[in-house]
């Protein structure tokens, strides 16, 4: 069964997990941060993205842009991939493709531990995506463990590329931030996914 599969209820079910709904996670203290000339530039191929409307078409000029952003501001001590199978453990369903994932290791060619944070896009109803995320981060917290790299916590987001909601999988709970964050403005989502990098 590939991620995708998964419902809220079920990834909570299958896994043990309790949720938390409604708490911002992240710290007031936070400072926006001002995006780069380029990355304003390829955004200005938003409206077209919005037009077009597909999962595709917002991954690609929207979501991914945004993240390859935020490597540039980590300095490539970051890898980001873009539909990359993450088989962790078929016969529990933790397998398929993770739309995006951003691992806290430079290396590019395979992804390597730990894996920090997973992006789930979707083209509208975001909340459709939260059960898969929610699986892709329990995939993640236990490939991290399986390679000798435990992080105290995975984060995750489902987005629409105009639209952020953030979750956060610390133990067997996980915390959902209600708030959907729109984009733009920019300097509110990259603070965000800097900090959820550094954090975990």
């Amino acid at each position: 069964m590939p991620y995708s599969q998964f419902t809220i209820e079920k990834v909570k079910q299958d896994f043990h997990l309790n949720t938390v709904e409604g708490v911002r996670f992240f710290p007031d203290s936070l400072q926006p941060i001002q995006p780069s000339p380029r990355l304003q530039a390829i955004l200005e191929d938003l409206p077209w993205a919005i037009a077009v409307d597909t999962e595709k078409a917002r991954s690609e000029v929207i979501i991914n842009p945004v993240l390859l952003e935020v490597r540039r501001i980590l300095k490539a001590s970051i890898s980001v991939f873009s539909g990359e199978e993450f088989n962790v453990d078929a016969s529990i369903g933790l397998n398929g493709v993770c739309d995006f994932l951003i691992s806290r290791s430079p290396e590019q060619l395979t992804v390597e531990a730990p894996a920090i944070v997973i992006v789930e896009a979707k083209k509208s109803d975001l909340k459709s995506g939260i059960g898969q995320c929610m699986a892709e981060m329990v995939a993640a917290k236990r490939f991290n463990e399986a390679k000798g790299q435990s992080i105290t916590a995975v984060y995750g987001t489902v987005s629409s590329g105009t639209q952020w909601r953030f979750l956060k999988l610390e133990g067997q709970t996980v915390t959902i931030d209600l708030t959907d964050y729109p984009l733009p403005p920019l300097e509110t989502v990259l603070s965000f996914l800097v900090w959820m990098v550094k954090a975990g």
